[in-house]
């Protein structure tokens, strides 16, 4: 039992069957109206495509992507999120396959079988990310996309940032303030949960330039990174709407895989 203030460690297990509801069909508040527009957009037309649905959670992004004519695999570590959307999948069938596996460790899944590779606020949340990038890169077929969005390196989480709030309303502006960036720490996500609960699942900062060398490493080459800005629907339900319209708290980016075996070169 948790006391005031106090923040409950969880696992994503934990956490299945409320952010089953959470997320529902559409996605919560921050993602339907900030996180997933500028992700969709990037993602485009799927239409015949092989689709995996890295860290897929509850399905509704997997469910989605299938009705616009994708043939997707979702993937997820967690086996209260699989169960949960493969509940989904019973309940109306679309043809969409679920495997509980660690993105890290895909070896069910044959080299060179996806043409795009989906991963939605994903990458923060691995403690071994560059596996995961290695794999992206060993599935994925010659000039195949991945596209992910994430906490921004530069100004997302909450270890090493915070809001700086300053003069009156009407005249306030907002600033970031960043203690901690070039490392690797612990930046654990927190959430709201219900019944009051406050918790929290595992979850890590790594800089921008991490990332861009894993991807190389993989034989990715990032070809576009969008900020998402909020939508008219989240200006109107949050009060961090403006704060967050000045200094993005995500990011989402594309890359392509290259031909031949990856490397640094």
């Amino acid at each position: 039992m948790t006391g005031p203030g106090r923040v409950e460690p969880v696992t994503w297990d934990d956490l299945a069957e409320w952010y089953d509801r959470k997320q529902g069909e559409d996605g919560d508040l921050w993602h339907r109206a900030l996180i997933d527009p500028a992700l969709l957009r990037r993602v485009g037309d799927v239409r015949g495509r092989d689709v995996l649905d890295l860290g897929c959670g509850n399905g509704y992004l997997a469910r989605r992507l299938q009705r616009s004519g994708a043939r997707v695999t979702g993937i997820d570590r967690s086996r209260g999120m699989v169960e949960a959307a493969r509940r989904h999948e019973a309940a109306l069938p679309l043809g969409i396959r679920y495997l509980e596996a660690d993105a890290g460790s895909l070896g069910a899944l044959p080299s060179r079988s996806f043409d795009l590779v989906l991963a939605n606020m994903v990458l923060m949340d691995l403690a071994d990310p560059a596996a995961a990038l290695r794999e992206v890169g060993r599935l994925l077929r010659a000039f195949g996309r991945f596209v992910a969005s994430t906490d921004h390196p530069c100004f997302g989480g909450d270890a090493g940032a915070r809001w700086i709030r300053e003069g009156s309303a009407g005249k306030e502006s907002v600033a970031r303030r960043i203690d901690r960036y070039r490392g690797t720490f612990d930046d654990p996500g927190v959430w709201n949960g219900p019944e009051g609960r406050t918790m929290s699942t595992p979850a890590y900062h790594r800089p921008l330039s991490w990332y861009a060398d894993r991807l190389r490493e993989a034989g990715l080459a990032i070809t576009a990174l969008d900020e998402p800005e909020p939508t008219e629907e989240f200006h109107a339900a949050s009060p961090l709407a403006g704060a967050i319209a000045a200094i993005p708290l995500h990011v989402v980016l594309e890359a392509l895989r290259l031909p031949g075996p990856p490397g640094p070169g």
